[in-house]
């Protein structure tokens, strides 16, 4: 979600007993009242309030009365557009959690599995790694007591705490007959937008982004010079699956990648205050890298600010799928209960004048519909012809080639993700990969961790599953409720096998296990690394 945070944040509101407080506090704080007279404004108000009071008054059962002012709100901001938004008190601590890039606690990552909290991996350099929990652990007491049949709520209320206080966990090991016992120190943990930053041969380098969070562009930035470090002279910048975040990060992180005096986006609002643009300032890291951006339908907001920008200067090419087309700007308006509302503000444009938002007068869920149900024609899309024939309005990169407005961001080279069978779906959508290879697997995980732990390159290079190991999976997951149908099996083998290498990968590598080996069957991927001579040449580069 894109979002403007200015001084104007810092106003608390009076959260309302009465609709009244409530319109006058929205209107007043995003600053919007001279769309209206006063007289109008207060009438609607009153009508509100008497609509309230009379509920509260005659209604046949008793009334809550703040979930009648929530709903009241939830309703005004819903008629707006699909973006403005009410946040409750509750979803809040995550949401700032999420943006503002950490949270003490830990440093785990967990899923429950068979009703046991399981460690997928405890984050580097976190108080859980620090005292020696490992992927695979199985947490079975919390400060003594059963923590047996927890949710995820459960889990995470218990294990996060404030910074240096400390928590007891007991935790079963494979391989270790006696319960392990530990004592963790609680810390602050990071929570990184860049999950992975690897070489995936001797020149080209990989990033992964999955939000523009507060601390997004200092991460990319240490991505960039490590890589280059380790030789890297290429880059694909994956953002799929990016919903959005900070305005700013994206600003910055676009500014990595232009020379001097580039427009990057610019902002406009029906008050003067929320109009702004940003230029490139000349700085930035990477400005000889050649560049492929990867994008997907899930892709929104502050990342199609950063792929609109090298598409519109012709800096890179573009590939993927087309992006969702969000370019609606919120402010976020906190209450002083702990809730918060959203108002969308302004509407950002790309550097060609392009605006990437979609249409959403045909309401809300056909909105978010609309945009998982495009059917792109694959393949080379350097001069747009793909959307030659719509209705969207005409622009011009740098370059001089043809783009389109009010769309999201259409790749210059359109590549559907592979698809799997519902059998695929199934094992993903019921973990059993993950559970697989902490609970199904015996000694194994333990005897491949004792050979390879030091030896990646061997283990993606030589190491798979054989068929007596895959006949075992496949008996695993048939024993957790899954369909297995020879047919889809036979479709997907290679994607299964790829999965699960994947995730054992991760239980020692982490994320730079992971995506070395699910690269390796991603025909997105697999395309942009054949683009870099077109990608040089379209941006001037040698």
């Amino acid at each position: 979600m894109l979002r403007q945070w200015g001084a104007s944040m810092k106003k608390r509101f009076s959260w309302p007993v009465v609709i009244l407080c409530v319109i006058g506090g929205i209107l007043l704080g995003t600053q919007v009242p001279a769309l209206f007279s006063g007289d109008n404004v207060i009438q609607q108000s009153q009508k509100l309030l008497e609509v309230l009071n009379t509920t509260v008054k005659n209604y046949v059962d008793p009334v809550d009365t703040q979930k009648l002012v929530e709903a009241a709100v939830n309703g005004m901001l819903g008629s707006l557009d699909p973006h403005s938004v009410y946040i409750p008190p509750e979803q809040m601590k995550k949401v700032t959690e999420d943006f503002q890039g950490s949270f003490e606690g830990v440093g785990i990552e967990f899923s429950v599995v068979n009703d046991t909290i399981t460690v997928v991996q405890p984050i580097g350099g976190g108080p859980s790694a620090l005292v020696g929990i490992l992927s695979g652990d199985k947490i079975v007491k919390i400060e003594g007591k059963s923590s047996i049949g927890f949710n995820n709520d459960q889990v995470m209320k218990a294990l996060r705490g404030p910074k240096g206080t400390k928590v007891s966990v007991t935790i079963v090991r494979e391989a270790v007959k006696e319960p392990l016992e530990f004592g963790i120190i609680r810390d602050k943990i990071p929570l990184y937008s860049v999950d992975v930053a690897i070489m995936v041969n001797n020149e080209v380098g990989y990033i992964s982004v999955n939000r523009f969070a507060q601390t997004t562009h200092d991460e990319i930035v240490k991505a960039i010079e490590t890589l280059r470090g380790q030789g890297m002279k290429e880059l694909i910048l994956d953002l799929r699956a990016n919903p959005g975040g900070y305005l700013d990060q994206a600003v910055l992180a676009a500014d990595e990648f232009l020379p001097a005096g580039k427009k990057i986006v610019y902002t406009k609002g029906r008050r003067d205050e929320f109009d702004e643009q940003h230029f490139s300032d000349g700085a930035g890291k990477a400005q000889d890298i050649p560049l492929v951006v990867l994008i997907s339908r899930f892709s929104a907001s502050a990342s199609e600010i950063l792929a609109g920008a090298v598409q519109d200067w012709d800096r890179g090419l573009i590939v993927g799928e087309t992006s969702f087309g969000k370019g609606l700007v919120q402010r976020q308006y906190p209450l002083n209960d702990g809730s918060s509302f959203r108002l969308t503000i302004a509407r950002y444009y790309t550097p060609s004048g392009r605006l990437i938002q979609r249409p959403y007068s045909i309401g809300k869920s056909s909105y978010i519909a609309d945009a998982m149900k495009r059917d792109e024609i694959e393949g080379e899309n350097i001069t747009h012809s793909e959307e030659r024939d719509s209705t969207r309005p005409v622009y011009k990169t740098a370059g001089g080639r043809t783009v389109y407005g009010g769309g999201g961001i259409t790749p210059d080279y359109i590549v559907k993700s592979d698809s799997v069978t519902p059998l695929s779906e199934s094992l993903i959508r019921k973990n059993i990969f993950y559970e697989y290879t902490v609970s199904g697997m015996g000694n194994a995980l333990a005897e491949i961790r004792d050979r390879y732990q030091s030896k990646f390159p061997d283990f993606r290079d030589q190491f798979r599953f054989n068929d007596a190991q895959m006949r075992d999976f496949l008996r695993y997951a048939r024993g957790k409720g899954v369909e297995i149908k020879e047919d889809q099996y036979t479709r997907d083998r290679k994607f299964i096998e790829a999965r699960l290498k994947a995730t054992l990968a991760r239980s020692l590598w982490g994320n730079d296990g992971w995506y070395s080996i699910m690269l390796l069957e991603d025909n997105q991927f697999e395309k942009a690394m054949t683009l870099f001579p077109e990608a040089k040449k379209i941006a001037g580069l040698r």
